[in-house]
């Protein structure tokens, strides 16, 4: 088995071999621990993460230090997009809320094979078009749906990039991207445990019924999975 196909992220794994081979010498195995900083909002990229596991947030933040979930990152995905786009400079922070492993590429690294290879750069803007429809569905949820409803698509999401039923997350975290308070994330979590989708296990969310978060999320989950679908993986979920 080569390395592309160890990798366990599905980004590398869809890379041609020329396109692989010609970052395969500058990636580094990574831990990814609980609330390792990706990217830091306001300062330069210094290098591009691809998780095989765990998931990165990306966060928006306000002046007021008032901050919220934009973006979901998982083994389907990388960090450092803007650099991509020729932009060295991260707008927003990224860090780990379910502890992982990955590859770290180098900033120049990166820059050099978008430059340098079509088929990568080619791949890299597809996942960025996948991003912009994850960041705009997440927008009209926060904007249009209930605090329930948008818990259930952010579970759906994260279900995708996991293994298995259990997901170790904290009440903080479930607030930073809902954007409310902690006592409306207790309602949310109560109303999803009461309709038999979760069960709430000190600091441990176990999805029970996968159907019924579908149902609550009322279309505001599946937009970004289908476009991941068609431009990666057409017979796969992006959790596959």
């Amino acid at each position: 088995m080569d390395m592309k196909s160890q990798a366990c992220n599905q980004l590398l794994a869809s890379l041609t071999s020329d396109a692989f081979a010609r970052i395969q010498p500058d990636l580094v195995a990574m831990d990814l621990p609980l609330r390792k900083q990706l990217e830091t909002a306001g300062a330069q990229i210094q290098h591009v993460y691809f998780p095989s596991s765990g998931l990165a947030s990306v966060v928006a933040r306000s002046r007021s230090l008032q901050q919220i979930e934009v973006g979901l990152i998982g083994r389907e995905g990388m960090t450092g997009l803007s650099l991509a786009l020729g932009e060295g400079c991260a707008r927003h922070s990224a860090y780990m809320q379910l502890a992982g492993e990955g590859w770290r590429l180098g900033a120049q690294e990166f820059t050099q094979a978008i430059q340098e290879s079509r088929s990568f750069r080619d791949t890299i803007l597809h996942y960025a078009q996948t991003m912009m429809v994850q960041l705009s569905s997440t927008a009209l949820a926060n904007g249009r749906q209930s605090i329930e409803r948008r818990l259930a698509r952010w579970l759906l999401m994260a279900h995708d990039r996991v293994d298995g039923d259990c997901l170790a997350l904290t009440h903080e975290f479930l607030g930073v991207m809902l954007g409310v308070r902690r006592p409306g994330v207790t309602a949310a979590l109560k109303h999803l445990h009461d309709q038999g989708m979760l069960d709430n296990q000190r600091g441990r969310l176990i999805i029970t019924s996968r159907a019924g978060l579908e149902e609550l999320a009322d279309g505001s989950y599946g937009m970004a999975e289908a476009e991941y679908r068609r431009l990666f993986v057409p017979s796969a979920p992006v959790g596959a």
